[in-house]
């Protein structure tokens, strides 16, 4: 019989073990390029139009304060990725395009915040700069573009990245990609094609929010947005109330609404009053928003005048009560004097008191 050493049949047990497991598994290509390995291989800046060869909306670029583009391509041996560049106003800005160009299929990537991928390519806000990714090659996998958006995020210090940015809109129930943040009536267009943008105010300074919640088999529209003023917010609101009949049920198209100091908040398509409120009310709970408090400066000029009469007649009895205080205290001090120290000159009595005028 023919025998095996115990090392050689412990190996072909195991071979024979995985050999299942080799089968089962199908073949795939794993990218071994890190970041370090693709360069720079040439930079030009253009005019921002060019972004429409990319999916790009040059209107609404602009109403984030982009105004031109570096379409800057990497390489690394035969591979190459190109990344259009584009400096926003500031990093809010930078972050809304994020949010305007994020699609519902785009995943994050990990480790690297306001960084997302997909099919189409790959998109970044780091400070005030958008970074737009495009997948041009067929040969560009996933892993070459998290490399280039690893580069990307390093070519800026943590503190460029760390700044205020918008809220972020109540989690629960909201269908992921399609948060968005709005500066201006091109962008909010085509996030909300049906929706009146001329009421929403970007001329005064507004900021919109938008977001997609699951609401039974559909989706409701969840709009929040921001004035400068609560005076302004106030006007708007009452400008909507007329304009979309808010609050008014009118069957699955309604449209409903509440204001919050210097915040309006809107809710499209939720179907039923209950739905929309629903929803209004965990934005408020989420603490984001704070009910607005009276402006107590805001007084009229006979209350003012009044304010101002009391304060000064305050002012007298301050004074008067001062003197009146002064007085009986000189008092007071002149009869202990009389009284325990009646030699000195504090002492003795106003009748004893003799004046030697030296006139010789």
């Amino acid at each position: 019989m023919l025998r095996l050493p115990a090392k050689r049949l412990a190996a072909c047990l195991a071979l024979i073990a995985l050999a299942p497991l080799a089968n089962a598994q199908k073949p795939s290509a794993i990218s071994l390029i890190s970041p370090s390995d693709w360069l720079v291989a040439s930079s030009i800046k253009t005019e921002l139009d060019v972004v429409r060869d990319y999916a790009g909306e040059p209107a609404v670029d602009r109403e984030y304060g982009v105004k031109s583009v570096e379409i800057r391509t990497y390489q690394s041996g035969s591979r190459s990725v190109k990344v259009l560049i584009e400096p926003s106003a500031d990093p809010s800005a930078a972050y809304g395009l994020v949010t305007f160009y994020r699609k519902e299929s785009m995943t994050q990537v990990g480790g690297v915040p306001l960084a997302y991928m997909g099919s189409d390519g790959a998109l970044l806000a780091r400070g005030p700069f958008f970074f737009r990714i495009p997948r041009a090659a067929a040969d560009n996998s996933d892993s070459d573009l998290k490399a280039i958006v690893l580069i990307l995020a390093n070519s800026h210090t943590p503190g460029e990245a760390k700044v205020t940015l918008p809220d972020a809109l109540p989690h629960q129930g909201l269908v992921l990609g399609t948060e968005k943040y709005l500066l201006g009536e091109e962008a909010a267009r085509r996030v909300l094609p049906s929706f009146r943008t001329d009421l929403l105010g970007f001329d005064q300074g507004a900021e919109v929010q938008s977001g997609n919640y699951k609401v039974g088999i559909g989706r409701a529209t969840l709009l929040v947005i921001e004035y400068p003023t609560p005076q302004m917010s106030r006007a708007r609101f009452g400008e909507m109330e007329k304009a979309l009949a808010l609050n008014q049920d009118h069957g699955p198209g309604s449209t409903y609404g509440r204001r919050l100091g210097s915040y309006v908040i809107l809710v499209l398509n939720s179907g039923t009053q209950a739905t929309a409120k629903s929803l209004m009310d965990v934005f408020k709970e989420s603490g984001q928003i704070t009910q607005h408090q009276p402006n107590i400066t805001a007084k009229s000029v006979v209350i003012q005048m009044g304010q101002l009469i009391l304060a000064n007649l305050i002012f007298v009895m301050i004074l008067g009560g001062i003197a009146v205080g002064g007085g009986i205290a000189f008092f007071l001090a002149h009869e202990f004097f009389k009284r325990w120290l009646p030699n000195t000159q504090w002492g003795s009595p106003d009748e004893a008191t003799i004046i030697r005028l030296k006139l010789n």
